[in-house]
């Protein structure tokens, strides 16, 4: 059993019935889902459970994971914004130890757009490495590109918000986390948060990893065969990325690990409200708020690299720190101007320019597939835009 609350406006109520649909269906247990358009809330939905017996309320949030990656690209782009980051600037010019290995010529963008190839570290970072900070910025600035800088680009899975985030702090000196609450959340009432505040673990929806069956179907889209095969690969570039560059002890995405480290490629947290919030104001205002300029909304979306993605192993389209459409990463129909970010734990959300759209899904049942494109999200974002046509 379960119930959907929220509103959404009379012309968004197939979006409603698409929601209920995936509870009827079986494919979910909570979630969020919340669109604005043209810098106003014209959907807000939530239903279902956010753990055992623990119904899930207008502000319960659950875990982003790469989702996270797009607050930490909107913190990048409000600093350039302002003028105070270069997209063509040598990281080194702001954080000299940087260039070492032969990274001296990297620019921001390359970092943005996944194109450094600064995607594993070796030897592995351990917790405490990541509590204390100064380990992690260390071992960034000695690491060796995988390939030649600006050759190719591979998702940079985990090294993106830590490479951004040490930028952040040496032009701001706020961590990126810090600069993300004081700066965007904050001014926008934003529920949303890299890591946690104290306290806030009392309303994190439990986090249900998908079935055997899932996981199967997930792994049958032919698009996925060089990814599938690149999981289950030691020597893969995946696996360097990911499970070889941190040795963490228990569940990375356990709600209590999350406040004690600042991981700003996958530890954030928040709701659809939240999301859908921030990306309408990346490209619109929201209650007198504008994050950037129509120009620099722009320059966030443009086309930084597309095709093979090395580390994926399938099509992938960056802009600058954000995702964009084109390949099985991204799901549905879309406008080739939406930009946004997934993420493993099923989040999807997006801004759309063209139909001056901010979308955002927050569930906590996991995807079966290594992003959050699965069979949830792309009717709701198929429905959401024939009602906004």
């Amino acid at each position: 059993m379960y119930e959907i609350h929220g509103r959404c406006e009379p012309r968004y109520g197939p979006v409603r019935e698409a929601f209920a649909r995936n509870f009827d269906q079986g494919r979910e247990l909570g979630a969020s889902l919340a669109v604005y358009q043209r810098g106003r809330p014209v959907v807000e939905l939530w239903g279902g459970w956010a753990g055992e017996g623990v119904a899930w309320r207008c502000d319960t949030i659950a875990l982003l994971a790469s989702a996270t990656k797009g607050l930490v690209a909107a913190a990048a782009m409000v600093l350039v914004d302002r003028g105070l980051l270069d997209l063509d600037a040598p990281i080194a010019g702001y954080w000299p130890e940087f260039a070492a290995a032969g990274k001296a010529d990297i620019p921001l963008r390359w970092v943005l757009g996944h194109r450094s190839g600064v995607v594993a570290v070796d030897p592995p970072l351990t917790l405490v490495d990541i509590e204390q900070g100064t380990a992690v910025s260390r071992a960034l600035a000695a690491a060796r590109p995988a390939w030649r800088p600006g050759q190719a680009h591979g998702y940079h899975c985990l090294t993106m918000g830590w490479l951004v985030g040490e930028v952040v702090r040496r032009v701001t000196g706020m961590s990126v986390r810090r600069f993300f609450a004081t700066e965007i959340a904050a001014p926008l009432g934003l529920d949303l948060h890299i890591g946690l505040p104290g306290g806030a673990e009392r309303k994190v929806a439990d986090l249900v990893p998908p079935t055997v069956e899932q996981l199967l179907k997930g792994r049958d889209d032919p698009r996925l065969t060089g990814l599938n095969r690149a999981i289950c690969d030691p020597r893969s570039l995946f696996h360097r990325s990911t499970f070889g560059s941190v040795s963490l002890l228990g569940d990375p995405f356990s709600a209590a690990a999350i406040p004690q480290a600042e991981i700003p490629s996958f530890g954030g947290a928040g709701n659809a409200a939240g999301l859908a919030r921030l990306y309408a104001a990346l490209i619109g205002e929201v209650d007198g708020i504008r994050l950037l300029r129509p120009e620099t909304a722009d320059r966030a979306r443009t086309v930084e690299a597309s095709g093979m993605d090395l580390v994926l192993r399938c099509h992938t389209s960056y802009g600058r720190g954000f995702l964009l459409p084109g390949g099985p990463m991204w799901p549905g129909d879309c406008s080739p101007t939406a930009f946004g970010h997934p993420g493993v734990t099923g989040v999807f959300a997006y801004a759309d320019p063209d139909n001056e759209l901010g979308f955002a899904y927050v569930p906590n049942r996991m995807t079966e597939l290594i992003e959050g494109c699965d069979d949830r999200v792309r009717p709701l974002i198929e429905t959401v835009h024939r009602c906004a046509a």
